[in-house]
């Protein structure tokens, strides 16, 4: 009786060893000394006496405590390779509207088994660059399916007036839900100056742009339906400090809401300087709070990425499975995959410390469309990550046609890739 309590106790020590799956592989030489502690301690008058049968038997009970006790101990080994992933897009995908510039999305399943997509927007009679700092809203559409086509439902964040921190422009949303709650984050801004009409000069070095520009900071807004109504704060979760790199702002958040309720939050910023533009490169920080209400510490006083950290990146996107957290973003400059506006994946144990996939590149402004047609984007940005039951399926994309650059564009919407199974 004896050697079966310790046989028992050998099973549930090595299902306990396996559910350490960021340890699996440095624990393989602990998992074969329990292994042999099951065999030693199984009665062999069960096994006929025979090794070969011993062996057999053994192996049969390992893979069912496996398979049954810890099925996550099977995904430790994911592959990196992001852009084999990628399946042709479908031409009707996505959100578009016709008198409306459209950009950068995020999509949640609701509880009406609907796919919810939060999208930025801004009218069409203001130039695409910078009309979106000054007069953008968070639009909310709707979709039976995770790749669309999306229909427009209702504004989820409107303009509110100028007193407010985002009361002119809202932009960059990325959805996520914490217990009942949807937690809706974003840039905000504000300025206060009138109301453009059509044909009014707008340029970057225009006082609207410049304000604009400089009161870019992040936040969050709540919901216990996607439908809203959206409770926003008064203030910023995220604000700038002087002498650091985001002492001019903050903006386009990725967070992560962890199962404890943690958040991991990535930000893009710049640093203030003295001379036009008045602000330096762009650099990506980390920021974390042990609730979504906050409050948010800047983990490291060092941007994680940037121009002397791998090189410079724009709008990620990130998300944690069973091999920890991984990031998709905009390489801006093309400084580490050697493809400019193409877009990089990383990896991370903590969602501090990154490291560069073993094959960065997740994907590049090529698109194969679903009727067999490849075509060379004019912009691809605003990379979002969709997930059904913990695994990424849907890539989500703002895409602008005409040959590059925000100026030649005639047309923007949101685009969806579906992904292959890993």
């Amino acid at each position: 009786m004896s050697r079966w309590r310790n046989f028992t106790g050998s099973v549930l020590e090595m299902s306990n060893s396996a559910k350490k799956t960021s340890e699996s592989h440095a624990e393989t030489p602990r998992r074969k000394g329990i292994a042999k502690k099951i065999l030693g301690a199984f009665p062999l008058c069960c096994l006929c006496g025979s090794v070969a049968w011993r062996e057999i038997l053994f192996f049969f009970l390992v893979s069912l405590v496996l398979t049954a006790a810890c099925p996550l101990f099977s995904q430790t080994v994911i592959s990196d390779d992001f852009h084999s992933r990628l399946l042709p897009a479908p031409r009707n995908g996505g959100f578009t509207q016709d008198d409306y510039w459209v950009w950068g999305s995020s999509v949640i399943k609701g509880e009406d088994n609907r796919y919810h997509m939060f999208v930025s927007r801004w009218l069409k009679y203001l130039p695409f660059h910078p009309g979106w700092m000054i007069a953008s809203e968070i639009a909310h559409a709707v979709a039976d399916r995770p790749q669309g086509p999306y229909h427009f439902s209702d504004v989820a964040l409107p303009a509110r007036g100028a007193q407010y921190w985002d009361g002119r422009s809202t932009h960059n949303p990325k959805i996520l839900k914490s217990g009942d709650l949807y937690v809706l984050y974003y840039m905000g801004s504000t300025h206060p100056f009138a109301d453009l009409k059509a044909g009014d000069g707008l340029t970057l070095d225009s006082p609207y742009a410049i304000v604009a520009r400089s009161n870019k900071r992040i936040g969050i807004a709540t919901s216990k339906s996607p439908y809203g109504p959206w409770q926003r704060r008064d203030a910023p979760i995220l604000d700038t400090r002087p002498n650091t790199f985001y002492s001019f702002l903050t903006s386009n958040p990725s967070p992560w809401i962890n199962e404890d309720g943690s958040v991991i939050l990535l930000f893009k910023s710049r640093a203030y300087k003295d001379s036009f533009p008045f602000q330096t490169s762009m650099k990506i920080g980390v920021a974390t709070a042990p609730h979504f209400a906050g409050p948010y510490t800047v983990a490291v006083d060092h941007p994680i990425f940037g121009e002397e950290q791998f090189g410079e990146i724009e709008d990620p996107t990130i998300w944690k499975d069973a091999a920890g957290y991984h990031l998709l973003a905009k390489d801006q400059q093309g400084s580490i995959t050697g493809m400019k506006h193409s877009g990089i994946h990383a990896i991370s144990k903590d969602g501090i410390h990154w490291e560069l996939a073993s094959k960065p590149l997740a994907y590049t402004k090529s698109v194969r469309w679903d009727d067999g047609s490849e075509q060379t984007m004019g912009q691809l940005e605003r990379v979002f990550v969709f997930l059904q039951d913990g695994v990424a399926t849907h890539l989500f994309f703002a895409t602008m046609d005409g040959p590059g650059g925000f100026q030649n564009g005639t047309k923007s919407w949101n685009m969806v890739i579906p992904l292959k199974a890993p």
